[in-house]
């Protein structure tokens, strides 16, 4: 694997951080503010509707753009974010920073994974992504808990400035690592980009993208008073066992990566099937401390095992506008976040109890594999099985060779 991924990785892991840090420093950013807790959520949900918005929109923009510019300059805007966060004066001036921090999430993401593919051979494609995917899951292993640490121990504005010297190295490794690339620079533009956004499968993709995470947001959002309310534990060991997801979901990025070049939609099926079962015998494993730690690590591998063959189905579904394909399907994670919380709430709220939530994200883990059975449906109806699946590519492009060299 070439060391160009691992500037990606360091950019991954940033943005992770920036993503989930904010949950955990809800109280402190509401008491220097002089907010209220619900309304200091608020900023969770404009960095989330930056990643929404600026996905597709930035991928589309840039079109024309060498991608390896465009990977630096999305790096410079996170840190732009970050630091104006850190001195934000008022709500206000947060929240636009929030949605600034948001807006290159996507479309790193979904360049990223095209530059990935882009220098290796091509069975080894959905490793380099699951590799990209690293810093993610990383990030809520270390980068989460160090951050909000030091954001209750420093002030919450020095954990945006920590965030923003990451994404300051991520630049340096971008613009060291990454090969140039301007001879592959797409000339469609932006027509040509949306054009590609027509196709059935693609949507067919990005919607079992929406439905398989929306399982696991749906049981993940209220995790906590799983753990507390149904399995016993303290309030305090609540971030170490979210520490346990991390590794789950860094272990099943990683092993998705690996199957994945062999058998894409062997991997995909066998990763929400092991979601549905894993969410549906969720009640039972919340009943002991023992076996709810284990729960959640399977939680994360389960989940993470699709996303790179999730990530990939869709740029291969679009292979005439990967870039954009692949920043729409991370605005689709976002949209099953926000989606996957609110239909685990309802249950939650309708009074089924405590670990409802998880039995509606089996739910979605099955509607997502109906999906998935659709768009495996359609393809094969559109084209004869040609053998062994190559995704996006059938050839070592010339961005691999020159990293080799």
């Amino acid at each position: 694997m070439p060391l160009a991924l691992l500037a990606l990785a360091v950019g991954a892991f940033g943005i992770g951080t920036t993503e989930f840090v904010m949950m955990g420093l809800l109280p402190d950013v509401a008491d220097d503010l002089h907010i209220s807790i619900p309304s200091a959520g608020h900023l969770v949900s404009a960095y989330a509707l930056g990643v929404v918005i600026g996905a597709p929109l930035l991928a589309a923009v840039t079109a024309r753009m060498s991608r390896r510019t465009v990977l630096i300059s999305l790096m410079g805007l996170f840190v732009a974010g970050n630091a104006l966060s850190a001195l934000a004066p008022d709500n206000g001036w947060l929240l636009a920073a929030r949605f600034l921090s948001g807006l290159p999430h996507g479309a790193f993401f979904g360049v990223g994974a095209v530059v990935a593919t882009n220098m290796v051979a091509p069975e080894r494609k959905a490793r380099s992504v699951s590799l990209m995917f690293l810093g993610l899951t990383v990030a809520n292993v270390l980068g989460v808990p160090v951050a909000t640490l030091m954001g209750q121990n420093l002030g919450w504005r020095a954990t945006f400035l920590g965030v923003s010297a990451i994404g300051l190295a991520a630049i340096a490794a971008l613009a060291f690592l990454i090969p140039h690339d301007h001879e592959h620079t797409t000339a469609q533009g932006l027509r040509g980009e949306l054009a590609a956004l027509r196709s059935l499968p693609v949507w067919l993709s990005l919607g079992t993208t929406v439905a398989g995470f929306g399982a696991l947001f749906s049981a993940y959002s209220y995790i906590t008073p799983m753990l507390t309310d149904a399995a016993g534990y303290a309030g305090a060991s609540v971030t170490l066992l979210l520490a346990l997801f991390g590794v789950g979901a860094t272990a099943g990025n990683l092993l998705g990566g690996r199957l994945a070049d062999h058998s894409l939609r062997g991997t995909l099926f066998g990763g929400l099937t092991s979601l549905v079962v894993v969410l549906a015998l969720f009640p039972l494993l919340m009943r002991t401390e023992v076996t709810a730690a284990v729960g959640v690590i399977l939680l994360g591998m389960a989940a993470f095992a699709t996303g790179s063959p999730l990530q990939l189905m869709v740029m291969e579904k679009a292979s005439s506008a990967p870039s954009l394909a692949s920043s729409a399907n991370q605005a689709a994670f976002n949209l099953a976040n926000a989606g996957g919380a609110w239909i685990g709430g309802l249950a939650l709220a309708a009074g089924f109890g405590v670990t409802s939530p998880a039995l509606a994200g089996a739910a979605l883990a099955v509607l997502g594999l109906a999906v998935a059975s659709l768009a495996y449906t359609v393809d094969r109806r559109r084209a004869p099985a040609t053998g062994r699946e190559r995704i996006v590519a059938s050839h070592v492009p010339q961005e691999a060779e020159a990293v080799h060299h």
